[in-house]
């Protein structure tokens, strides 16, 4: 069914057609004349199925509909992370790494230390806006196997590279190696102008944005050596 949503600050028309990503939308209904178009893709949905035999239609209607907003959303100055997004005091700090390291069990640990200071922005693939005004991170729709996402765009204060170890450890990420993880945990489109857009953000982002890389156990304590560093509080 086609509807119009408001999704990090733009009208997008999507055609969504099954549970999961009807029902995570919902939040996020708006009006107004698209900018964003996301349609259904039957070509592309039965490729899809033919790649994948295990996918149901619900997960196939995700991974598409997420190629298609964040390609699109290049041409609107932003992009998608792979990363779990937690808002602290009006904040948003990005825990980025591959799927399978931790991201999610962490940013819970702040919701448990922090309680009502903190939220989900988005559980899996936040987006990043450069706006005149400053950069930002937004809640989509699109949030991996949850729906632990949030209709916001709030100012980002850093973002994390993270990695598994049994001592805490937290230290500054150098810009030229922020560039390489960021671009690891991103869609890269395959057009030469969308590219040089995507990396004309990350630049941005990396020049602009503290960087940082943490090792962490699944102990609170790990929660407050990542926010007393990224915060400088």
């Amino acid at each position: 069914m086609t509807r119009i949503y408001n999704i990090c600050g733009l009208n997008v028309e999507c055609d969504f057609r099954f549970p999961t990503m009807t029902a995570r939308a919902e939040k996020y209904l708006s009006g107004g004349v698209p900018e964003i178009r996301v349609p259904f893709q039957p070509e592309k949905f039965e490729w899809l199925k033919q790649q994948e035999p295990s996918l149901d239609d619900d997960n196939c209607e995700i991974i598409c509909t997420t190629e298609s907003f964040y390609m699109q959303l290049l041409g609107f100055g932003g992009f998608m992370l792979h990363s779990s997004a937690v808002v602290m005091d009006g904040e948003a700090y990005l825990f980025s790494a591959p799927s399978g390291t931790g991201k999610s069990t962490h940013t819970a640990l702040w919701l448990k230390l922090f309680g009502e200071r903190a939220a989900i922005l988005n559980d899996d693939k936040p987006a990043i806006l450069l706006r005149e005004d400053g950069i930002f991170a937004c809640g989509t729709p699109w949030s991996g196997k949850s729906d632990l996402n949030l209709n916001l765009c709030v100012p980002l204060r850093g973002i994390c590279v993270l990695e598994r170890s049994l001592q805490n450890f937290i230290n500054p990420l150098p810009a030229e190696r922020a560039v390489y993880a960021l671009m690891n945990q991103t869609l890269r489109p395959e057009e030469p102008e969308k590219m040089a857009a995507l990396l004309e953000y990350i630049d941005r982002v990396t020049e602009n944005i503290p960087m940082w890389r943490m090792g962490c156990n699944i102990l609170a304590e790990a929660a407050q050596l990542a926010y007393d560093a990224m915060s400088g509080k």
